[in-house]
């Protein structure tokens, strides 16, 4: 069993010296690899519709992989002493991650997508580095010895549980100071398999939205906070405190340190009600049904801001993880008039968004209406019709669960 957790450090001056150095010249050699592999490409590419049909062929460059630059890292160390200030593994790291970002340019993932042309990293953009491996007594007390580094002051605010040993440590710096993830294994915890199959006792529909967070098909709702509209007048005031100062000064680098610190906020808390939001319906039902939104493409409507607001799919990936460490479900299902639909006779009944309200012309049943898509949602997940599903128990059945560790996202 996998998992991270994640703790405030609190380096000195030294330290925190040490720590920018590596993360500029980790930029430095992040940009260079890059660059060569970028290099490669463009000029041994050829498109087959532009080749032309005389032209001498030139011999091949070698391919930079990540072999051949890991093994030129004992020339850059020669020519750029400063660089045998970073550890072995750190700097080999920074390679890896070159590789990872050109592969998942040009090769396609299991679902046939590709990403974005990796970009070249600005100054205060590289923000993180990992340790590979470090000693499993490197937290001592309070402080955790980081290798070339030294011994850094942490804040543990929860032990890491018995049994579990660290494989990788990673530094990152964020708006409000640094911090420490430590990626924890434990082999003898086996994962949980999901094999819980959906019935209309163990299941529970919720159906997001805008007006309330979510509507679950037992009638309870979750109101929506609206962190970042709550903020918006204090981020309004920083960043016009911000426009105001020349760009590059210290009193501008100040201001641009307070705006991030308030979005961070803004995170923090958004994320935290995510947890126990999905914590708490995990614990009212076995399998969870929600609607299989095209949440990216939602995200640049009119409604934008509210939606990215409302942190959909942060939420939904909080809660599949979840349930998967705690051996229970998440179904997607087909959002497809699910708030058209009757939930008790089946008839579509078509109305628009600012109808709140479901009042069926053929049985006569007035609900609210995301009410009735949720029990549309979860009779879709349980794979009865309508009919079928008519009079049947809502309740859950489900009985508490105990409480599991899951990976920090």
């Amino acid at each position: 069993m996998r998992t991270a957790y994640q703790y405030k450090l609190r380096p000195n001056t030294e330290q925190i010296a040490t720590i920018e150095l590596w993360l500029e010249l980790l930029r430095r050699q992040y940009n260079y690899r890059l660059g060569e592999r970028f290099s490669w490409w463009e000029e041994n590419r050829c498109p087959v519709d532009a080749c032309p049909m005389v032209m001498p062929i030139p011999q091949l460059r070698d391919h930079p992989n990540y072999y051949s630059q890991k093994r030129d890292l004992v020339n850059t160390k020669d020519k750029f002493p400063e660089y045998k200030l970073i550890h072995s593994q750190v700097l080999q790291d920074c390679i890896k991650r070159v590789k990872m970002a050109f592969d998942r340019w040009l090769k396609a993932d299991k679902n046939g997508h590709k990403l974005g042309k990796p970009r070249f990293k600005g100054k205060g953009r590289y923000r993180s580095f990992t340790y590979p491996q470090i000693k499993q007594n490197c937290i001592e007390g309070n402080k955790i010895n980081l290798p070339k580094i030294g011994k850094v002051k942490l804040i543990q605010h929860r032990p890491i549980p018995e049994g579990f040993q660290i494989k990788t440590v990673t530094i990152s710096r964020k708006a409000d100071g640094y911090y420490v993830t430590l990626s924890l294994e434990d082999k003898s915890v086996p994962q949980f398999t999901t094999e819980v199959k959906p019935t209309l006792k163990n299941t529970l529909g919720i159906d997001m939205g805008l007006k309330e967070f979510l509507v679950t098909s037992e009638g309870k709702s979750v109101p929506i906070p609206q962190y970042y509209r709550k903020s918006q007048q204090r981020l309004k005031t920083l960043q016009k405190r911000l426009s105001r100062k020349k760009k590059g000064s210290k009193k501008w680098l100040k201001a641009v340190k307070a705006v991030a610190k308030q979005h961070k906020k803004v995170a923090d808390r958004r994320k935290d009600f995510h947890f126990k939001t999905a914590n708490e319906l995990l614990s009212k039902a076995e399998v969870i049904a929600h609607e299989n939104l095209n949440i990216k493409g939602l995200a640049k409507t009119r409604l934008s801001k509210s939606i990215n607001d409302a942190g959909w799919s942060q939420f939904l990936t909080i809660l599949t993880v979840k349930a998967e460490n705690a051996g229970q479900k998440t179904i997607a299902v087909n959002p497809k008039n699910t708030s058209q639909d009757c939930s008790n006779c089946g008839e579509k009944v078509p109305k628009e968004l600012n109808i709140r309200t479901h009042s069926c012309p053929h049985c006569g049943i007035v609900i609210d209406r995301d009410l009735n898509a949720a029990i549309n949602i979860k009779n879709r997940a349980v794979g009865h019709s309508v009919l079928k599903a008519r009079g049947a128990r809502r309740d859950t059945g489900a009985t508490k669960r105990e409480a599991h560790t899951i990976p920090s996202a």
